[in-house]
């Protein structure tokens, strides 16, 4: 078989990117974005600066001889930018860098400095000359001059040497940039993104992640060296750090959970064999795998190959610029489907320093006709998509992504003292990680072998990890061939186990441990988990292990006390702090969770109908309503029925009266006998908590528990409701509340009194005691007790374990105490007018009318319309709804507004007592506006939402954005180019000890807060700031920071360049306007298709009266809004899916038709969608379904 029968794409030498060096990559980058963040090793340094230090210290290097085509060592410490810029100032020198790792014996560094010839060397005491001469030229370098030259197969004392020009290293990193994230939806690799540096610049891979960065003008971030060594840590550092980009090992990468990896949009694997099951669960959607392969011979990568979920993981094609064939024994190209050995041609041909092993691997083909070809030593598959590693031709492997010759490791430990015969091998420990075993039979038996010497022995010639750990036998097991037979090499090691008897609990679960990652006896306390062979990932296994029981345990805990006994007792005291028992440490398998069981869900299915029957009755009563004053308008088609009916439904249904007690006390013989305690997802108990819940919302009794009705609906419930409580948030449905004397909780605090943990439903109850302070948004978990006169500050979460002590302060999530309790409320409290209990009551029912006042307007305007047509009434219910939405849809805007405007007469900062005008005013203005959020949606999250906060009286600046904020709009000041995303919270009030306080907030130029973020009360946010998400704005704050957490906390500011710049960010044209006014004036189709579905319903129901009567429409009440669910979802999922389709991970600008488009499907999901099907839905199968579905 020919060269020109091989596959075309496997031959891609003719398609190699256009010639240049390094340096010149470089200076391109640097001045394409010379404000781009290059290196972030705690200081950003731009590309502008980063030139300017490689240019002053490549003219230092000049100054003191160095000259074009010289070689300079480096052996830095890993993590600084030092040491990036040394090796770039290297190049733009023209010389070559010949890196070591700091870490590496000196022997080792000796080797590598000689070598490889060098003429100088950079250390971190600086650059120091071998032999000092006059200053050389100042050339840059030229195509053929080398690169670097890297030392491969550490594993033995004669490394070899691999020269690589900048030709070849230039075309590897234009090639890589033709194929990472180039049809990503999140844009290609670029100012935004950055590059994690994890490897040691020792190991080719490093020159992929240092250029992965400067080839794009993406950030180079280094990380500690100890961190990446212990594997598990450094996930939530790649979170912390804003990752985005990872090249690394599988090995490592097998190590972090899914969740770390969350914002990392391009994970690169290589160096060695990746599983399937990785790929199954690090490759996602929003996520591009790549897995590479490439020899160091043959410049980093030779071929690639993106990685799928149920697909087989191969090593792909050829990068542009690269050939690969597949040949067998005579060195002839195999057909497709058959294994040969890989040879690689092309542009990225390295070479040898010693001539004699260059001219061996790399000696012409003359099969094929190549003057120079490298035989890879791998046995692949050639297929028609790519190629499949089959195996090594000899006995190189690779661990944790470092290549080793088994054989050169035999010499050294055959070389040891005593040694008659040797091997070594490759073994798995139980947990399935991968370790050198040295097996050697003793010369002099009698004399015996010292094991401690012999480690010390080869860890002088050898990196540490690479030092195999040793095993003793009598003999080798030998083939009739004479060679060691190493299927049968004894593993586990003989006497593998926990020998010692003497342990105490803790040491004896924790040695289990040890045996299993390490496979290897643990004799007594003493043990030491390093000098039992563990590495950097075993000890990142074992702490992994450890935290199954103990979750704050860290690695550098097992560094700080590597000795069993020492680490055993960190652990206790890790434990005790933590308030985790170890009685029952023993190792566990993952959690299996087991999934709701049909039953349960055909249950809940079942239930659903008395509910929504439940619901349909309070219907009834408006429609029979409607109905009769129809039939005294003389409307041909109206029926009369008892007014009686009509009254006693509306009274039990329809009015606070009924649907209080209604609500509180039939959810309350549903949750009757729950106490705390743990139980069954989907049992019994779990049943009845859902269908409490699903009961108390399908009676209306939680919109309409204001100020006033919620401590009757609370009592309803079974909560313990103390004197003068201020009761702003639903109280948990489980009724396991007790409110202290005179204690605040502020509003959408959640108090569920329940959560569900994997297929565990956790109930508690929940105290809060007297004079005790719940800020905004907190969440309270079962078990929680807040003491007296303490505060939870806005936006924390109380773990069930933590009891707050009374007079304190807690912030955070988890939160953690930050202080003493502090208030801005006079120390008495304020009298209890009684006179605006039924003025807040009152006010509540109005809210609650107030959408069945815009609904009874724009069925009044329907049914004139249908009178005056003289159509079908039914028909023409359907056809003139739309407009009746649009109706009430302005009703209901005009009434906010002119509520919002007259309520804010005279309101001005301060503090005033709940139950006062200012306070009652407060309070309702919080309601209109959060209610607002869900009856006006389609009218918020566009160009109108500033218009709209303007005319009810906040002050919003020039290209203001504000999405679903809840505000006082006169006290809020907003300025221009600033940003208010979905579901913040700007101003409001506090509440504590009978006192409400406001205060005027403002968010200044350009600033920006994050979804559910909070901005208190008096509160300023100066320009240029961010609040990130689910965060809160700091009392005190400089201009130009950002803000994360709760206690705030500052974070690094990055700066980022957004395609279009501007003109799609703040300062959008015309045209641009324009389309997005049009697309936002579709949202209006959300609120019309509600309307049409709610005329479908009313109308269903009404023929269902005419025709067969009350009994049988109240019967099938339930069945028909079910139904209308059903269509609402459907019809909301083909809106999703024509808009958007199915999300992908990117980053758009706000004037993006992606962004509008996403708001219009969203207004359907909000307007359409969840009131009719995903809210009655809570908690089932359906919505499962539903989810899935979008």
């Amino acid at each position: 078989m020919s060269l020109h029968q091989v596959p075309r794409q496997f031959l891609r030498a003719g398609d190699a990117p256009a010639k240049r060096t390094l340096y010149d990559i470089l200076a391109a980058t640097a001045a394409a974005h010379p404000e781009a963040a290059a290196i972030d090793d705690g200081e950003i340094l731009t590309y502008a600066e980063l030139i300017d230090e490689v240019h002053g210290l490549a003219a230092e290097l000049h100054a003191n001889g160095i000259r074009r085509g010289d070689r300079i060592g480096i052996r830095m410490t890993s993590g600084s930018r030092d040491l990036y810029i040394a090796i770039l100032a290297t190049i733009a020198a023209g010389a070559a860098y010949v890196p070591v790792d700091a870490d590496d014996p000196d022997e080792r560094a000796d080797m590598v400095f000689s070598e490889g010839k060098i003429n100088g060397v950079f250390t971190d005491e600086g650059f120091r000359m071998l032999s000092p001469r006059a200053g050389g030229d100042k050339h840059r370098p030229r195509l053929d001059d080398t690169a670097w030259i890297i030392f491969t197969s550490g594993s033995t004392g004669k490394p070899k040497g691999v020269a690589v020009s900048h030709r070849s290293a230039a075309a590897f990193v234009d090639a890589e940039a033709q194929m990472f994230l180039v049809n990503s939806p999140g844009g290609p690799l670029g100012p935004e993104d950055r590059v994690l540096a994890g490897l040691s610049v020792a190991f080719d891979a490093s020159c992929e992640e240092m250029w992965l960065a400067w080839r794009h003008g993406a950030c180079l971030v280094p990380a500690p060296r100890s961190l990446v060594r212990s594997g598990m840590d450094l996930g939530p550092w790649l979170i912390r750090r804003d990752i985005t980009v990872v090249s690394t090992v599988p090995t490592l990468a097998g190590l972090w959970p899914a969740e770390a990896l969350d914002n990392i949009r391009l994970l690169i694997v290589g160096g060695e064999a990746c599983s399937q099951e990785l790929v199954e669960r690090l490759a996602t959607d929003d996520r591009e795998m790549w897995n590479t392969y490439g020899p160091t011979e043959a410049t980093v990568v030779a071929s690639a190959t993106q990685l799928h979920p149920g697909q087989p993981v191969g090593i792909g094609l050829p990068l542009a610029g690269w050939d690969l064939i597949v040949v067998d024994s005579e060195e002839k190209p195999v057909a497709v489907g058959e294994v040969g050995e890989l040879v690689i041609g092309g542009v990225g041909l390295a070479r040898y320093l010693d001539p004699v092993k260059d001219a061996e691997k790399y000696a012409p083909m003359p099969s094929v006709g190549w003057a120079r070809a490298y035989r890879s030593g791998d046995h692949v598959r050639l297929e028609e998509d790519g190629l499949y590693f089959v195996g090594r031709v000899d006995d190189q492997v690779k661990i944790g992504g470092r290549r080793i010759e088994l054989g050169e490791v035999e010499a050294n430990v055959a070389a040891l003292p005593n040694v008659y015969n040797s091997a070594v091998a490759v073994q798995k420990t139980g947990a399935n990680q991968s370790v050198l075993v040295g097996y050697v039979s003793l010369d002099d038996p009698e004399a015996g072998f010292d094991h401690d010497a012999a480690h010390e022995r080869l860890a002088e010639t050898m990196p540490a990890a690479l030092v195999p750990r040793i095993c003793v036998m009598e003999e080798l097991p030998v083939r009739t061939s004479g060679k060691v037979d190493k299927a049968a090499l004894p593993w586990p090691l003989p006497g593998v186990g926990v020998e010692a008897t003497d342990l105490s609990p803790t040491e004896a679960w924790l040695a289990e441990l040890w045996v299993d990652v390490l496979g290897t006896s643990v004799q007594d306390s003493d043990a030491d988990f390093f000098s039992l062979g563990g590495t950097s990932l075993a000890a990142a296994t074992l702490v992994g292990r450890i935290r199954e029981q103990v979750p704050t345990v860290a690695v550098r805990d097992l560094y700080d006390h590597p000795r069993l006994g020492s680490l055993a007792e960190a652990v206790e005291t890790i434990a005790r702090k933590s308030g985790v028992s170890l009685d029952d440490a023993t190792p566990t398998e993952p959690r299996t969770v087991r999934p709701v069981g049909p039953g349960t869900r055909l249950a809940q299915l079942l239930i659903q109908i008395p509910m929504m029957t439940l619901q349909a009755t309070t219907w009834l009563g408006w429609i029979l309503l409607g109905g009769n004053l129809a039939h005294l308008a003389g409307l041909p088609w109206a029926v009369h029925v008892s007014w009686w009916l009509v009254a006693v439904l509306l009274l039990v249904f329809g009015s606070p009266l009924g649907r209080l007690p209604l609500g509180g006390l039939g959810a309350r013989l549903l949750t009757a006998g729950i106490q705390p305690g743990e139980y069954p997802r989907g049992g019994a108990t779990h049943l009845r908590i859902w269908a409490a819940e699903r009961w108390a919302d399908a009676s209306g009794s939680q919109s309409i528990s204001g100020a006033t009705w919620v401590n009757y609906y609370a009592r309803a419930l079974g909560v313990k409701v103390g004197r003068g409580v201020d009761l702003h948030s639903l109280p948990p449905i489980t009724g396991l509340l007790t409110l202290g004397d005179h204690c605040s909780i502020e509003p959408e605090v959640d108090m569920s009194g329940y959560w569900v943990d994997g297929d565990i439903l956790r109930v508690g109850a929940i105290e809060v005691h007297r004079e005790a302070r719940v800020g905004a948004r907190s969440t309270l978990l079962p078990g929680t007790v807040v003491g007296a006169d303490a505060h939870v500050e806005a936006g924390s979460t109380v773990t069930g374990d933590r009891t707050i002590k009374p007079g304190s302060r807690w912030s955070g999530s988890p939160a953690s105490k930050v202080g003493r309790s502090k208030h801005r409320f006079p120390d008495e409290h304020p009298p209890r007018r009684s006179r605006w209990v039924p003025i807040y009551g009152l006010t509540s029912v109005a809210l609650s009318l107030q959408p069945l006042a815009a609904l009874a307007l724009a069925a009044v305007v329907v049914l004139l319309l249908i009178d005056a047509t003289g159509g079908n009434p039914l028909l023409g219910g359907l056809v003139f709804a739309p407009l009746g939405g649009l109706v009430a849809f302005a009703f209901y805007m005009a009434s906010t507004w002119i509520g919002v405007r007259l309520l804010q007469v005279g309101l001005q900062p301060g503090v005033y007592p709940v139950r006062s005008l200012r306070g009652w005013q407060l309070w309702t203005i919080e309601r209109l506006m959060d209610d607002a959020r869900t009856y006006l949606f389609p009218l918020y999250a566009g160009q109108l939402t500033p218009l709209w906060l303007r005319s009810l009286g906040a002050r919003i600046g020039r290209n203001v954005e504000v999405s679903t904020a809840v505000m006082v709009p006169k006290l809020t000041d907003v300025r221009e180019g600033a940003f208010l995303a979905d579901d913040t919270l700007v101003g409001g009030y506090e509440l504590g000890g009978g006192w409400m306080l406001t205060g005027e907030t403002r968010v200044g130029k350009r600033s920006f807060v994050g979804n559910s973020g909070i901005t208190g009360p008096g509160r300023k946010l100066p320009k240029n700031s961010l609040v990130a998400v689910l965060s809160s704005t700091p009392k005190k704050a400089k201009a130009n920071t950002n803000w994360w957490g709760s206690p705030p906390e500052r974070m690094r500011r990055v700066h980022v360049d957004v395609d279009g710049g501007e003109a799609l960010t703040y300062n959008p044209g015309v045209k641009v306007k324009f389309f997005r006014g049009f697309i936002e004036t579709m949202r209006l189709l959300a609120p019309m298709t509600s309307a049409m579905l709610l005329a479908g319903v009313v109308g269903t129901l009404y023929w269902l009266i005419v025709s067969y009567g009350v009994f049988l429409a109240w019967l099938l009440g339930g069945l028909v809004l079910m139904a209308a669910g059903v269509i609402a979802m459907a019809i909301t999922v083909v809106v999703k899916w024509f808009c958007v389709g199915r999300h992908k991970p990117g980053d758009h600008p706000l004037w993006s038709e992606f962004v509008w488009l996403n708001e219009l499907q969203d207004a359907f999901v909000e307007a359409v969608a969840g009131p009719w099907f995903l809210v009655p839905a809570l908690g089932t199968g359906e919505l499962n379904m539903a989810l899935r579905a979008l």
